[in-house]
Order: structure tokens, then C-alpha cells, then sequence
């Protein structure tokens, strides 16, 4: 799911959406099994893990981080079932902790505090970065900043599934009302990248999923030395903090879930993307209402209706006339998805529909056009989140199903519906054996307190899965933003939520079980398209 799935009402449409099929064939272990078969070969890999440590030193250039981040790795089994057999090499980075706040004061050290960014496919190689924000000083001076890059990421057993010259193939048609013939050709599009993951990633490929992403983050922690985790996961980088949860709870000193996602067995990762797509709705108009609230500024209506009439004339002139050539309906939503992400995006998106609708294509192909250069990290990011997703779970096998399902839910959430079709399809049509998820759940006294936050209208990570994850972990504390959609608020600028974040994080203190902030204020309009004062939130 985008951004590993990661609020809006589905009601019916999930009920009526059949539990995902294995694919014919399918000789997945269960998640028991599964789990068993690892275990004790986890503890062996971190047992040496432990020995060996990791050797930080000056960051290779093709990371792009500054001098004041060190860089390592560690190497972990490729396939857990057997540790004695090929190893993989992830990269780590880090800061070490200050020693010192704000006033010069001496900080004790409370170890190293690892980030997972989610995905499944991004980096968190750059997290240390984040003790140079505001925001962030007291816990950079507690803690070393640790990043990673899970496997199959940047230079972390790297995959592929295509070349990545590939990947940008020019003006993209409208997503949001595919015609049939447009429907087999991304059913033939989705078959084939299937095929080509399987033929580039070979027998390894089926060991890319998020059992193995939870083990990995274990020996991480041995690694560092750290007898227990502290963790933070953003969005998919939850589901790797929920699954360790589950499997090491008595490794884990604090973990922190920032825009949970659904943890549920039967949620993954089909039905997941089905709630996601109805949230992206109802995000969609808390921008377009924002937008009218602005109609001075911006031109575009002064009702939320208006403005969407403005967004479809501009995608039908994109239809007609790419901008630059290169930028048509479907980077134009592309774009406008980053919105309902970030409403630090609003005023940029905003400004730049305006001045296409007034003869000024530069502002949007500035922010929708494509980037070449990003093109080998966007392809990587891409083919590690297929995997991830295609391994982690049985899909639906017939396009019939996918097609019956979305069509439905088109009808009241045309927005992102079938983007989200066709970032997944591929796992309806993929080869490997599938894992069964684990069900994810803790009892009294299995795990020391931690800490959810999540925004209630949150797209990518709908709300009802911070309130599951909740359910599931037993001694959880909630913490929410009211009336707010940022996918990722720690770090951020709600001082309530940083407060609790804090806490939790240099005192273990946590509310008892349920406590909720005020939204941050939304963005100010401005003609430049800038947000006032609303800086991004670091996760997410």
C-alpha cells in the first residue's frame, strides 16, 4: 500500500471485499512455522552480531551525507532458515548523542534510538540529521541517532525489477476513470513487471518481506550493543515495530509507532489498500476546502466543488497538451497526492494549478515533472516495496476480483483508487511463495510500555489502525491529533505531540492509556505558495 498503507468510511466496501486467495500453488509456511523455523537462528545471528559490532567510519560519497554522520554494517542471514548460508550487508548510520542540552548541561546517554521511515523501500539512512532540528536536540543529546537502510534498499543487498530508464515512459493518462482497454493494458503492464522482479531477483527474491525486515532490526540491536531496543517506525516502519514487538517483546525497552498501520492479519495488505484509498477521499477535500477558503489568493473557486472543476479542466488540457511535454493528467495527480500526505504542500499545489489555469506551465512541471536523476533510487524504492508487499501476504489472483472491488469503491473514492490499483497489481500475478502474517498481539507483562501517535485524518495510515495496533499491544498508550491529516507528526511542530514523544522517550513516562492534542493550525496562504511557520514533520 502507498506508504505501506498506509480515514475515511469503508464500511460495506470492505465487508464486501472477499479474503485474499493464495496463489495456486502456494507452498507458504504458516506464520507459526515460519516464526519457529527463525528463532533460534536469529539469536545465533545476533550473537554474532554482538561480537563483531559495527565499524562506523566516513560515509561513502553515495549516501550524500555530511562528515558529521558515521557509517557502517551489518551483515545478516539472507534466508533465516539458514544462518550458515549467505550473508547480506545493510548500512547503518549514525550520530552520537550530544552529552549536553541546549544550556551546555551534562545529558546522560540512554543508548542509541533506531528509525525506520517505512515504505516498504525508503531509506532512514538520514535520520541522524534530524539531531540538528529543533525539535529534535534533547533526544539527540540522550541518544545516538541511528539510521538504516532495510535490505533490499540503496546499498543493502540491493533490488531491481527493471531498468531504470524505464520508469519515467513519458505523460501519464487520467487515473481516476480507466477505460477497459486502458484496465488490460496496466493487467498486462502489472504481469510483466511481476515476471521481470522474479527473473532479476532471482531465489533471494522471495527473501525480501517484513518478518525478515523485524529479524534484521534484532540483530541491528546487536549490533549496537544494545541489550534492548528503543525504536521509532514511521508508517510501514510500524508494521516492522509491531512484528518485532511480537517476536521479541522482551528485547524491546521503548518503540515508538508514528502513523500506525493496520496490523491485522486479514489487513494485509490487500484490504489495507482498500481503506487507504477510501482515506485519500476525504483528505482530497480537506485540501480542496482549504483551497476555497483561499479563492482570493488563488483563483481556483470558492467552494470545494470549484475547486475540483479547476483540477479537472487542468487535467483535461494535460490530456490534450502535455505540459513541457512531459507532464499529463497522471503526474498532475501524482503531484496532488503529495497533498493529502503533507498540508505543508497545500499553498505550492495550490499556486501552482492557479498559474497553470492563468498560461504559466513552469510552477507545475516544476513540482509534478519527472526527475531522471532520481530514477535509479526511485526504481530501487519501487521494486523493494512490491516485494515486500507481494511476500508478506496471499492476494486476490483474478484481475475479476481487484476489478469488482475498485470499481465499487471508485464510485464515492475516485481520487487514488486506481493508482493504488496499479501499484499493487503486481502481487496479484507473482510467483514466490507467500508468508502468512503474523497475528500481532501482546498479553499483560510481555512488553514495557509504548507509544502511538497518530493524526486522525491521516490518508496513508488511516486512524483505525493506530486504534487496532492499540487493541493489539497490550499496555499501549494513544496518543492522537484531532482534526489533523500529516502523515507523520513526531518531530514535527505540534508541541503536544513533542512533549509526549519527549516524555516517553527521556523519561519513559506515557499517559495511561488514551491522551490527544489539538491539530496544528493549517498553513497560511500564500501568493509565493510557501507555508507559514510549518515546518515538515521529520517521520512519515
Amino acid at each position: 500500500m502507498r506508504a505501506a498503507v498506509l480515514h475515511g468510511t469503508v464500511g460495506a466496501l470492505v465487508l464486501s471485499c472477499l479474503g485474499a486467495a493464495p496463489a495456486a500453488g502456494d507452498t507458504s509456511r504458516t506464520a507459526a512455522e515460519s516464526v519457529a523455523l527463525a528463532a533460534e537462528s536469529v539469536a545465533l545471528a545476533a550473537e554474532r552480531a554482538a561480537d563483531e559490532g559495527i565499524r562506523f567510519g566516513r560515509c561513502p560519497v553515495a549516501e550524500g551525507l555530511p562528515d558529521g554522520v558515521r557509517c557502517g554494517t551489518v551483515e545478516v542471514p539472507l534466508d533465516y532458515a539458514r544462518p550458515d548460508g549467505p550473508q547480506i550487508s545493510l548500512t547503518v548510520s549514525r550520530i552520537e548523542a550530544k552529552g549536553k542540552d541546549a544550556k551546555g548541561r551534562k545529558v546522560a546517554r540512554q543508548g542509541a534510538l533506531v528509525f525506520n521511515p517505512g515504505g516498504p523501500g525508503a531509506s532512514g539512512m538520514y535520520f541522524p540529521l534530524a539531531g540538528y532540528l529543533p525539535g529534535w536536540k534533547r533526544v539527540g543529546a540522550a541518544y545516538d541517532l541511528v539510521g538504516y537502510a532495510p535490505r533490499g534498499v540503496g546499498r543493502s543487498a540491493p533490488l531491481s525489477c527493471q531498468d531504470p530508464k524505464r520508469l519515467h515512459r513519458g505523460p501519464a493518462p487520467a487515473p481516476t476513470h480507466p477505460s477497459e482497454t486502458y484496465k488490460k493494458e496496466r493487467v498486462a503492464r502489472a504481469q510483466a513487471y511481476a515476471r521481470s522482479c522474479a527473473r532479476r531477483g532471482g531465489s533471494a527474491l522471495r527473501h525480501y518481506h517484513s518478518l525478515n525486515n523485524a529479524r534484521d532490526l534484532d540483530v541491528l540491536r546487536a549490533a549496537l550493543g544494545e541489550p534492548r531496543l528503543t525504536f521509532m517506525g514511521a508508517s510501514y516502519g510500524t508494521y516492522i515495530g509491531a512484528l518485532y514487538a511480537a517476536l521479541f517483546p522482551s528485547h524491546v525497552r521503548r518503540m515508538v509507532f508514528d502513523s500506525a498501520v493496520n496490523p491485522a492479519p486479514e489487513q494485509i495488505w490487500y484490504r489495507n489498500n482498500l481503506d487507504q484509498s477510501a482515506a485519500f477521499e476525504g483528505r482530497w477535500a480537506d485540501f480542496r476546502a482549504w483551497v476555497a477558503r483561499h479563492h482570493r489568493v488563488y483563483g481556483l473557486g470558492d467552494t470545494p466543488q470549484k475547486v475540483l472543476r479547476s483540477y479537472e479542466r487542468a487535467a483535461a488540457r494535460l490530456a490534450a497538451r502535455p505540459a513541457a511535454g512531459k507532464v499529463g493528467p497522471g503526474q498532475l495527480q501524482g503531484a496532488f497526492l503529495q497533498a493529502a500526505y503533507y498540508d505543508d504542500h497545500w499553498p505550492q499545489r495550490a499556486l501552482a494549478l492557479s498559474a497553470y489555469l492563468k498560461g504559466d506551465p513552469k510552477p507545475l512541471v516544476q513540482i509534478a515533472g519527472p526527475y531522471p536523476e532520481a530514477a535509479v533510487e526511485q526504481e530501487n524504492t519501487k521494486a523493494v516495496y512490491t516485494a515486500v508487499e507481494c511476500n508478506d501476504a496471499p492476494w486476490p489472483t483474478r484481475w475479476s476480483v481487484w476489478d469488482r472491488d475498485n470499481t465499487r469503491l471508485a464510485r464515492t473514492a475516485p481520487f487514488e483508487t486506481w493508482d493504488n490499483v496499479w501499484t499493487n497489481l503486481p502481487c496479484a500475478y507473482w510467483s514466490g511463495p507467500r508468508q502468512r502474517p503474523l497475528d500481532v498481539r501482546t498479553g499483560p507483562g510481555e512488553l514495557p510500555p509504548t507509544l502511538i501517535l497518530a493524526a486522525e485524518r491521516d490518508a496513508a495510515a488511516p486512524y483505525d489502525g493506530a486504534i487496532e495496533l492499540h487493541r493489539r499491544l497490550w499496555g499501549s498508550v494513544l496518543v492522537t491529533e484531532r482534526d489533523a491529516g500529516n502523515h507523520g507528526v513526531a518531530g514535527g511542530s505540534n508541541d503536544c505531540v513533542n512533549a509526549y514523544l519527549e516524555a516517553y522517550l527521556l523519561r519513559g513516562r506515557a499517559p495511561v492509556r488514551r491522551a490527544a492534542c489539538a491539530g496544528r493550525p493549517e498553513p497560511g496562504a500564500t501568493p509565493g505558495g510557501k507555508a507559514v511557520g510549518e515546518p515538515r514533520a521529520v517521520s512519515g
